[in-house]
């Protein structure tokens, strides 16, 4: 997402005076919700996340939410009494990056993740009692793993049973360079054998890697997951609440696979 920048965490002083700034402003009471942006700021250890949301606590006496990006990663180093601590200090919801569950498709964009220490890193949340909003990239394995890709992400979230979970639709703004190197490194087997490169998907075929991604899903209806596909990047918006709305959702994505692409979003409405 960031690739002209370079990561580097700001001074807990930096981010005080910015806070300060908005009190300054006559801005305080206006404030209900707070994103720690700009990068994953699970990354950061524990006491300084701390000091922020105390400073964000303090300055901001009508404040309802506070969220940030998570990479499954950044969770690990952290026990479930630390996440619990940030969830009392107003933390309570992350969007945690999983982006696949299939360890192949894991591997080849080398994400650092496999399916097992995703979704480790959701139940330690869950456990803490922090919110998850899943985001799975539609796309991501390409034609050739296009159903692994689906089933094992579905199979990820269907464990997870994630209060939010968000279908992205993988989009190339830079060209397939990155994506397609990954792939060519993990193109022979254990036994040597060529695997297949990486073909970006059609329109239709994200639909149908969506199908089978809400097919595969066993979310059963007492978790009230809230489903959106509604990111800029989807070319079909579905909305519902798992697995109350999955057949609707279905029957909604089954209706543009038939032929009525009244709904679907044109090229030039979507943004990358």
């Amino acid at each position: 997402m960031y690739q002209d920048k370079s990561f580097r965490a700001r001074s807990i002083d930096d981010i005080i005076d910015e806070l300060d700034q908005v009190v300054e402003a006559g801005g305080a009471r206006h404030v209900r919700d707070v994103f720690l942006a700009d990068g994953d700021a699970m990354t950061l250890p524990t006491g300084i996340l701390v000091q922020i949301l105390d400073a964000i606590n303090e300055r901001f006496p009508r404040i309802r939410r506070v969220s940030s990006y998570c990479l499954p990663r950044n969770v690990r180093g952290k026990s479930v009494d630390a996440l619990s601590k940030l969830h009392s200090k107003g933390l309570s919801l992350v969007y945690v990056g999983c982006e696949s569950g299939s360890d192949t498709v894991l591997s080849a964009i080398e994400k650092g993740e496999t399916f097992e220490t995703s979704l480790d890193a959701l139940t330690k949340l869950k456990d803490a009692g922090i919110n998850r909003s899943i985001m799975i990239l539609i796309g991501l394995g390409g034609k050739a793993y296009s159903n692994d890709h689906a089933i094992h992400s579905a199979a990820l979230c269907s464990a997870a049973r994630p209060e939010f979970l968000s279908l992205l639709t993988t989009s190339f703004p830079r060209g397939m360079g990155r994506v397609e190197e990954g792939y060519m490194s993990i193109q022979k087997d254990d036994e040597d054998n060529m695997l297949p490169s990486f073909e970006e998907l059609s329109t239709i075929e994200t639909l149908e890697e969506m199908k089978i991604f809400l097919e595969s899903l066993t979310i059963p209806r007492e978790a009230k997951t809230i489903f959106r596909s509604d990111h800029a990047s989807n070319y079909l918006v579905l909305k519902g609440i798992l697995g109350r709305d999955k057949d609707k959702l279905l029957a909604e994505l089954q209706l543009v696979l038939d032929g009525d692409e009244s709904n679907l979003r044109p090229e030039w409405l979507r943004g990358l």
